[in-house]
């Protein structure tokens, strides 16, 4: 966050410095984008420290709503300081996160254990089949966690449904990225109702697809839970972003109100899989049977897989770029293309899941018969 801050804040010295230089500010840019890059395995894992299996989607989907509402704090934020300069923009905001970055290195608790806190119980026990006789919760008393070497890269590729997610999230990324960077224009550029909005109110206007974000996020992660099913979620969310973008493309323009409540909506499907998956299944992943307790592949699954989906979040709005400049019919037919390949590439995972709640269900049926006998 420090680093992230200062060279933000670089950005915005070229203002005062009357840099006219490209090269300054694309160096600047991707060394900011680099030390962005490296918060959101780092807070996903800490987080799913915290939190064990059972309740991970719920709280992790309300936690998440930190992504939207910083987009539209900082958006307002950047909007303000606009008028004052184009480099306050930039340097407040940077200033913002470098102090807040110093505030977490002070207080945040990166594990129970730091604190002298006992871990979830999920946490440390693996969960039984049903029809299984309990064994005793496996502690990692072998070795400590803190003495555990961290997975390796290619290892971490190999864990069961690693590789589908983070190939989901590419095309789940790709549709939120390229709404979170072109609504704005494509709203600006489009009659509603007769009338051309300003750009001021377009801006404001598609804070609502983040707000839709915000709630879809806590949606998926409570039914998850519930469903104990991550990737049938997932994809249903997915596919229903599908009508969900024909709709606001097809009937958006009718008035202000259509515009904004079917923005809501497809920001509601779009980002509930991207946050689900960034967060409640990615601290899942990291902490799978098959790593027999080494709790160290947290941070690694999870910049795996936000990772792949950030090389769909600059896919998606540099096609768009090319695309909209002939019809914007063929930007949200791109769209729902990579909505429904991102439902379908979880297909497996949906299928194994839908086995394993029939068998479960066959099984409880099986004993209810067994105990009125």
């Amino acid at each position: 966050m420090v680093g992230t801050g200062l060279f933000t804040s670089l950005f915005g010295v070229g203002y005062w410095g009357n840099i006219h230089n490209f090269y300054y500010f694309l160096v600047v840019q991707m060394i900011a984008g680099l030390f962005q890059s490296t918060g959101w395995p780092s807070v996903v894992a800490v987080v799913g420290n915290w939190f064990g299996k059972s309740k991970r989607g719920l709280i992790m989907g309300i936690w998440n709503a930190h992504t939207s509402i910083g987009n539209i704090v900082g958006s307002l934020i950047a909007s303000v300081m606009l008028t004052y300069g184009w480099g306050w923009s930039f340097v407040v905001p940077g200033l913002i996160t470098a102090i807040i970055g110093f505030v977490v290195f002070l207080i945040l608790p990166v594990t129970p254990e730091s604190v002298g806190a006992d871990r979830e119980e999920d946490e440390i026990s693996f969960p039984v089949k049903s029809g299984e006789e309990a064994a005793e919760p496996l502690l990692r008393q072998e070795t400590p966690v803190e003495e555990r070497e961290a997975v390796g890269f290619l290892e971490a590729w190999k864990i069961p449904g690693v590789a589908p997610f983070a190939l989901c999230l590419f095309f789940a990324k790709l549709v939120a990225y390229t709404f979170l960077y072109w609504l704005p224009f494509y709203v600006s550029h489009t009659a509603i109702d007769g009338k051309y909005l300003s750009s001021g109110t377009s801006g404001t206007l598609s804070t609502l697809f983040d707000v839709g974000g915000v709630l879809g996020g806590i949606l998926a992660g409570h039914i998850s839970d519930r469903l104990d099913a991550r990737a049938i979620t997932a994809a249903s969310f997915m596919y229903c972003a599908i009508p969900a973008l024909f709709f606001y493309r097809s009937y958006g323009h009718v008035s202000l109100v259509i515009n904004g409540a079917l923005m809501f909506v497809t920001g509601m499907f779009v980002n509930g899989p991207y946050a689900l998956i960034t967060t409640a299944v990615s601290a899942d992943l990291g902490t799978h049977k098959s790593l027999k307790g080494n709790s160290r592949a947290l941070a690694t699954v999870t910049a795996i897989i936000d990772g792949t989906g950030s090389i769909g979040a600059a896919v998606g709005p540099l096609l768009t770029g090319y695309i909209s400049a002939k019809s914007w019919s063929a930007v949200f037919t791109m769209l729902m293309a990579a909505a429904l390949v991102a439902g379908l590439l979880l297909t497996k995972l949906v299928v194994a899941e839908v086995t394993t709640k029939m068998e479960e269900s066959r099984s409880n049926r099986a004993r209810e018969c067994s105990l009125n006998v």
